[in-house]
């Protein structure tokens, strides 16, 4: 699937004019280093069953770090590059609107969650799991909750509401991860990501000093506040204006308008027409 989205700060990860996500753009050079790394070397086969997810061996061999290391392996240029990119797309104005102490907690706690969840439901399981899905469907859900009504665009042509293309992803997964052995991608962990994600937002886990969660669920609610005092000082100029030219129609007729003046008028109808629909 591919999508295309832009926001006024979308490109900011190496920009000039806003403070720069620098945990984000860690976990992009580690990832891609590591990658890398295990590329260049050829030892990914070997390093995967012993730094991936592998549930068996995490509770039978006591390898507790895997639910860790895991996020942090990739199988192959196109799983890191887009891993990596949703990260830099969705997550940058979320570490900016948190901080990157909250938003680095989150990721953390949404990719560990998910891995925890896939190592109990496939127990017994030898096959390694790798890479940062499930933290990655956890920051578009975080998104999704911040900014609803964004906009991406499905395969560069379809606009699509934020809230609506994450609400897909998340059924995708939760059907895909009731057909186990159909798929080598780990669906469970996607949609671990985004419960967990939801729950970590929504529920008391969140430390008072971050009201991390907190944040979230005001920012749309902010957000609608500042668009209604916008509307308003909009209403207000566009209304001096109208007066000023209706006094000039009164004393000297319509005629007299200039281009501008009746394109302002007929601005203002749309507007008072498109606010009268609303309401």
């Amino acid at each position: 699937m591919r999508y295309q989205y832009s926001s006024p700060s979308s490109y900011d990860l190496f920009g000039w004019r806003r403070p720069r996500p620098t945990i984000i753009r860690t976990l992009i050079i580690m990832n891609l280093a590591i990658w890398a790394l295990l590329s260049i070397t050829g030892t990914g086969r070997a390093i995967f069953p012993f730094l991936g997810l592998v549930p068996r061996l995490v509770w039978s061999q006591f390898m507790i770090w895997q639910p860790i290391t895991y996020m942090f392996l990739h199988a192959g240029i196109w799983h890191v590059a887009l891993n990596m990119f949703v990260l830099w797309m969705f997550g940058s104005e979320l570490e900016r609107e948190w901080g990157g102490a909250s938003f680095l907690r989150y990721y953390l706690v949404t990719g560990i969650g998910a891995g925890l969840v896939t190592m109990i439901f496939s127990i017994n399981s030898t096959i390694p799991v790798i890479g940062a899905s499930g933290a990655i469907y956890g920051v578009l859900l975080a998104y999704g909750l911040a900014y609803p009504n964004r906009e991406v665009y499905l395969y560069f042509m379809f606009p699509v509401k934020v809230k609506y293309f994450v609400g897909f992803l998340a059924l995708v997964a939760f059907f895909a991860s009731l057909q186990p052995g159909v798929s080598t991608v780990s669906h469970l962990t996607h949609l671990s990501g985004m419960v967990i994600g939801w729950l970590y937002l929504k529920s008391g886990w969140r430390s008072s000093w971050t009201r991390l969660g907190q944040r979230v669920a005001n920012l749309q609610e902010e957000r609608q506040i500042r668009k209604e005092f916008m509307e308003s000082q909009e209403d207000e100029h566009l209304r001096r204006q109208v007066d000023e030219i209706l006094d000039k129609i009164s004393t000297q007729g319509f005629t007299s308008l200039s281009k501008e003046e009746q394109d302002t008028l007929y601005q203002a109808s749309i507007r008072l027409s498109r606010r009268n629909t609303k309401n």
